[in-house]
């Protein structure tokens, strides 16, 4: 009988195959004698070079947004000069380059963590580019995924942005690592690929190269050492899966017509994809102020914003205001270092110390709204009080903005939800910041990921006040975090009144397939199941006990 290890699912699906697993990285050689200090601060400097120009490549040809934004960002460390001056001064303590590579990285690592935050989530990223680097100076070829010559299950401690972003669809049929959290890079990219992927998975170390396996990428269960029968049964059940949910198109819609749009997550106009969705749900207008000096002109942003709205005549789009700070520094706002960047001045905040850029940006996005026919709705970020949605309201109304709205992402905006809408227009969930405020756990901490669960009964309570304060006031209330990618709890966000739905293009039609084989009753009585859980696992047995 096959052994079974958990993990925290985060995207949706089965697969079954062969597992491998990916390489370990490179072993330092002794130390040596240094002779020649220029020639061993050669050597390293010209590995990071390789490494940041092998990153820059990556990001050129990854496929979204997302993406190319954490490669590229990963470049720019590895090119950092304030890294090259630490490599420099290890060799001048005596250590070759190989050596020197490794005490630098570690010496910014522990500056990372130092930090917290944001600059503690970027540690994993300088471990990846401090094993290129060290392959590089031996001579060894780059850290990355294995190739065994057919379709397989990859297993890892962790994946590096580069990784992830490189891998072959069409090869990798699922994805499991021993730690990360629901919104890991490896996590993210993995919903923009459709991929099953589970994460926090410590009992993925046992798993042997070769090893028959299957993934369930909504449980978090990995079957260890199942049948070749088991697993071709479940590759079917997989393969036929994905045709269904391909062949079908249409708007989102419960089985009894109760209309749910089914949105898109992009950070461009280039994540449009094929149009296999009602709109946009959530426009990450942020990536095109990232690794950049200074803000980008209201003409770039005019034309950013116009190739994405006149890509959809009637539909709605809706934009984001820049959603900077904590996990997104950008250097040209000028804000002070943070010891808790995540509670500090981020998204609306940043307007406090800049109003220009916001400002700015609404005058954009009003004159690319005038040049379209889509339905333009706009929303702030990191909303916390009723004046904060007044005072946001007010100024993107007088640009002329009819649909405006606000994030809710923190506890104190989900309790007041019903005054928020008495100023707003809608309102747009993000549940990934607000299951870290909700449970005080960083999103980006492995260890706690259970409890970024999006099912988590507390998480779903808040959402529900949204949803209540949704339908008394008739406006619309929306999920944009990745829990609206899993088709399981899609049934449960629409019971508790949510009205639209947006995530990754690759999700939205088991999205689809998912809400049209339930009724809205059927929805509403997941949702009240959900809520009286004790926890996540109860909850997602309680919609299998459901006949979900």
């Amino acid at each position: 009988m096959a052994d079974v290890v958990r993990g925290l699912g985060v995207s949706p699906g089965r697969a079954a195959g062969q597992a491998h697993r990916m390489a370990r990285p490179p072993v330092l050689p002794p130390r040596g004698t240094v002779t020649d200090p220029a020639r061993e601060i050669g050597l390293a400097v010209a590995a990071l070079a390789a490494v940041a120009g092998h990153l820059e490549q990556h990001a050129a040809k990854a496929a979204g947004a997302d993406a190319r934004a954490i490669l590229e960002a990963q470049s720019l460390m590895a090119a950092d000069p304030a890294l090259r001056e630490s490599v420099e001064e290890a060799v001048g303590a005596g250590l070759t380059a190989a050596h020197a590579v490794d005490a630098a990285c570690a010496h910014h690592r522990e500056a990372l963590l130092a930090a917290g935050g944001y600059f503690a989530d970027r540690a994993g990223d300088l471990d990846d580019i401090r094993n290129r680097a060290v392959a590089a100076v031996l001579g060894l070829p780059m850290p990355g995924v294995p190739d065994p010559g057919h379709p397989y299950i990859l297993i890892a401690d962790d994946l590096a942005p580069a990784d992830t972003a490189g891998l072959d669809t069409g090869t990798v049929l699922a994805l499991v690592t021993e730690k990360g959290g629901p919104t890991s890079h490896t996590a993210i990219l993995a919903r923009t690929f459709g991929m099953p992927a589970i994460v926090a998975c410590p009992g993925a170390a046992g798993i042997g190269d070769g090893t028959w396996i299957t993934v369930d990428g909504a449980s978090g269960e990995v079957a260890i050492g199942v049948g070749e029968d088991t697993a071709a049964a479940v590759q079917s059940e997989a393969r036929a899966a994905r045709e269904s949910r391909s062949a079908g198109r249409g708007p989102g819609r419960t089985a009894d017509g109760h209309p749910v749009p089914l949105l898109l997550n992009i950070g461009s106009a280039r994540d449009l994809g094929t149009g296999d969705a009602e709109g946009v749900g959530l426009f990450r207008t942020e990536f095109l102020f990232l690794g950049r000096g200074d803000a980008p002109s209201f003409d770039e942003q005019v034309a950013a914003y116009t190739a994405v709205l006149q890509a959809l005549p009637g539909r709605r789009v809706v934009i984001r205001t820049l959603d900077a700070g904590s996990d997104k520094p950008l250097p040209f706002l000028g804000l002070p270092e943070e010891a808790n960047p995540a509670l500090g001045v981020r998204g609306l905040r940043t307007a406090r110390n800049r109003p220009e850029v916001l400002d700015t940006q609404l005058d954009a996005i009003a004159e690319a709204a005038r040049a379209s026919d889509a339905e333009t709705w706009v929303m702030a970020p990191m909303v916390s009080t009723v004046a904060e949605a007044a005072g946001f309201a007010r100024r993107a109304r007088a640009r002329g903005l009819r649909h405006v709205g606000v994030m809710v992402e923190v506890p104190a905006a989900a309790l007041h939800a019903r005054r928020l809408l008495a100023e707003v227009d809608f309102l747009s969930i993000g549940t990934n910041d607000l299951g870290q405020y909700a449970f005080a756990a960083d999103r980006q901490h492995g260890e706690l990921a259970d409890l970024l669960d999006p099912w988590q009964p507390g998480l779903l309570g808040l959402i529900a006040m949204c949803g209540e304060a949704g339908r008394e006031a008739g406006k619309p209330v929306g999920v944009c975090g990745e829990a609206a990618a899993d088709p399981l709890l899609a049934t449960v966000l629409v019971g508790l009144g949510v009205g639209s739905l947006s995530m990754a293009a690759p999700s939205v039609p088991g999205v689809r397939e998912a809400l049209g084989r339930h009724s809205m009753q059927e929805c509403r009585e997941h949702a009240r199941l959900a809520l009286a859980a004790g926890d996540p696992a109860e909850a997602r047995a309680a919609m299998t006990g459901a006949g979900h």
